[in-house]
């Protein structure tokens, strides 16, 4: 069978909004506290906001350049925006609704209540506001008119605005939509992102009661122009393509290029106007003329524009019975107290954050820093935390007069300032810093510590699914693995002399890296599974990953289920292979689980005829992780970290709360749960985290364990 066949292919954009349906579904399920909902509808709106700056700037880039070249869906660029435009609209109507009348109810039943109208203020909490305006608003603010000697404003990303009409005092107010255009002045103003979104008044019988920014600025319009009649004013808010493009090749100072583009990145090409959904015709059309804004990128919002605000919502004080209680990692049983090179050197030490506490990985790169036996530390960063003690560790480490080298990427999307202030305050403390290779993303999880001991130089390293980032390593789903193996500590030590010089090494002895070797590996591991099953055995492949778009890795996978190899994925967000075809999937199964952590974390599992082999790493199965991204994918090998990786997949594909599976339609459905054990994979982890319960190494061991959910119940 022609397994390349457009028709067996979801196109990757639509796929992700499908996954950020999934996620304004949790925003909609009335089981959840209405904190935690308020969040994720702040979620789907960030999600948004990336998406169309990236993957939408990018078509329309595409687009210009008359690229008419059709996806692995058969779908042209050109079709592929018509079709994202006709879903996002879709999808922010739900996105109000759910605001509207869901969420702001219940807030208001909970002792929470935002302003809608300026009218509905009492007189006293009016004469708060406009205090508050003079006070805190008024002294920040820039007032400007359009017309022929003052030109339209350059507006940044993602800035929130009001336009107005203005006339000058005198005219009548009721000459409305036939005012002659000179009759009336355009006027705008930013809303200051330097000051709360969320303007907290006063209020009574115990509540709390807010308004936005931008309501008490369209409100005071009339003391910023003081000789004209505020017509009307509405708020406004665009978003520009922030992909940013740079020729490596011709850049002799890859830090200085990227400086320079992130300043490009406020001045992008406007690919979305949100506006208010009753907003005067004259400003609109106004609107678009100026920012060059085709009408199908008008995007109306009945309701608050931007709901990323709601993100501080959930952080206020005194509502903690409103959301779930914060959960404290645990520290694994396997770290001992003290030397945590000596716990290592008895054993690989397998992590499953957040389950488990990442200060491990923190403590072993400040113990390194300030251990006498230690010679070098290296290093890969990718996204870091504001305060990051990795750094600071890294620094203490430099400064101590060990040898430090450190990737820090630059290129690591909307980190790249972040990334290139951490590199600067490395290099000012004596570390050694490489930023990257030229035309790749370095995106693996590494760190290296080498060690002079009484047996000689010892290495120990550091493999991860997920960034050093000591913030996102509490809410995000990741694995980890501590080991001191010598096979393992030669692929590392080639590793970073790849990086840092031009050193290949022959071959590799455990680690397998991208973008030259991977994908051949994962196509070995499949045809392996193909073997067997013709053969009469069981083929059996298990995958979790975030995403997967490879076309020709799907193609492999479609082949394996046509000979019988029962495969098993484990997708949080886009997924472009389909299930159920005849002949084709009929043997995989796909889904997507979204709850309270991020799932991130990359596992595969080749049952190989019961050898079982399971590796573990940075690379999703998508074009840029397998063929332009340095990757490192690890074997996992000692029997107990098996085990405990083993029991991960299992779990999940047991999840009928917060699983999504995907059917032959296309849909993302939830399992039927009546007369089933009620389970959710996340909550299982953490209560067996907080009982330290053991994981039965000798249940996994050498057992190709098939899910206990068919895919027939949904």
């Amino acid at each position: 069978m022609n397994f390349n066949d457009e028709k067996y292919y979801v196109n990757r954009e639509l796929s992700w909004l499908k996954f950020n349906q999934r996620i304004l579904n949790e925003a909609r399920d009335k089981s959840l506290p209405i904190l935690e909902r308020i969040k994720f509808l702040a979620i789907t709106a960030s999600n948004l906001d990336e998406f169309f700056m990236v993957r939408v700037a990018s078509l329309k880039d595409m687009i210009h350049a008359d690229y008419t070249k059709k996806d692995l869906a058969g779908m042209t660029p050109s079709l592929q925006l018509e079709k994202i435009q006709e879903e996002t609209r879709t999808f922010m109507e739900q996105q109000c609704t759910t605001y509207n009348r869901s969420l702001i109810p219940i807030l208001q039943k909970n002792g929470i209540i935002i302003i809608d109208k300026y009218e509905d203020l009492s007189e006293d909490q009016e004469a708060y506001v406009d205090r508050y305006f003079m006070r805190e608003v008024y002294p920040v603010l820039t007032p400007l008119a359009v017309d022929a000697s003052r030109p339209f404003p350059l507006v940044s990303n993602k800035s929130l605005n009001i336009a107005g009409l203005v006339t000058p005092k005198g005219n009548s107010k009721l000459l409305g939509d036939h005012m002659e255009p000179s009759e009336y002045e355009f006027i705008t103003v930013q809303v200051p992102s330097g000051l709360p979104r969320l303007v907290h008044i006063p209020s009574e019988n115990d509540t709390d009661t807010f308004i936005l920014l931008e309501q008490i600025i369209e409100k005071n319009l009339s003391k910023l122009f003081l000789n004209y009649n505020v017509e009307c004013a509405f708020p406004y808010r665009i978003m520009r393509n922030a992909d940013l493009s740079i020729d490596e090749d011709d850049a002799s100072d890859l830090l200085k290029e990227i400086q320079k583009s992130l300043k490009m990145r406020q001045w992008g090409e406007v690919i979305r106007l949100e506006v208010e959904s009753t907003i005067d015709k004259r400003v609109l059309k106004f609107l678009r003329e100026n920012l060059s804004v085709a009408k199908d990128a008008v995007y109306k919002i009945n309701g608050p524009i931007d709901f990323t605000f709601l993100m501080k919502l959930y952080s206020i004080e005194g509502y903690d019975h409103l959301r779930i209680k914060a959960y404290v990692p645990q520290m694994s049983l396997d770290i001992c107290e003290g030397d945590i090179f000596q716990c290592i050197k008895q054993k690989d030490i397998f992590l499953h954050h957040p389950y488990e506490s990442f200060q491990p990985v923190v403590d072993f790169i400040k113990q390194a820093s300030m251990d006498d036996q230690v010679l070098a530390i290296k290093q890969t960063l990718y996204r870091v935390s504001g305060n990051s003690p990795i750094i600071a560790a890294l620094a203490h480490a430099a400064e101590n007069g060990k040898q430090v080298t450190v990737l820090v990427e630059l290129k690591a999307r909307f980190d790249e300032e972040n990334n290139i202030n951490w590199a600067k305050r490395l290099e000012k403390a004596g570390c050694h810093v490489i930023y990257g290779l030229v035309g790749l993303k370095t995106h693996c999880k590494i760190a290296l510590v080498v060690r002079k001991e009484e047996e000689g130089i010892k290495r120990y390293v550091h493999l991860g699914t997920g960034n050093y980032n000591d913030s996102t390593a509490k809410i995000y789903t990741d694995c980890g693995l501590f080991t001191c193996s010598e096979r393992i500590g030669e692929d590392a030590t080639a590793v970073f002399n790849m990086l840092s010089g031009y050193s290949e090494p022959a071959q590799w002895n455990k680690l397998v890296v991208a973008p030259i070797w991977l994908r051949n590996k994962f196509y070995d591991c499949i045809d392996r599974e193909i073997s067997h099953a013709k053969d009469g055995k069981q083929g059996l492949i298990i995958a979790k990953m975030n995403s997967l778009c490879d076309q020709p890795l799907i193609a492999k996978l479609y082949e394996a289920s046509s000979y019988g190899v029962k495969i098993h994925l484990i997708v949080r967000g886009i997924c472009c292979l389909k299930t159920g075809i005849p002949g084709v999937s009929e043997n995989i199964t796909v889904c997507s689980i979204v709850g309270n952590f991020l799932e991130h974390s990359r596992i595969f599992y080749f049952y190989n005829n019961g050898a079982e082999d399971i590796y573990m790493g940075s690379a999703d199965w998508m074009p840029r992780n397998l063929d332009r991204r340095v990757e490192i994918i690890f074997p996992i090998e000692d029997e107990v970290a098996k085990a405990k990786a083993k029991h991960i997949l299992d779990i999940q594909l047991q999840d009928n709360l917060k699983a999504y599976y995907l059917n032959e339609k296309g849909e993302y459905v939830r399992l039927d749960k009546r007369g089933k054990t009620l389970l959710s994979s996340q909550q299982t982890f953490i209560k067996e985290a907080l009982s330290k319960e053991q994981i039965e190494t000798d249940h996994y061991k050498g057992r190709a364990f098939i899910p206990r959910l068919a895919i027939e119940e949904s």
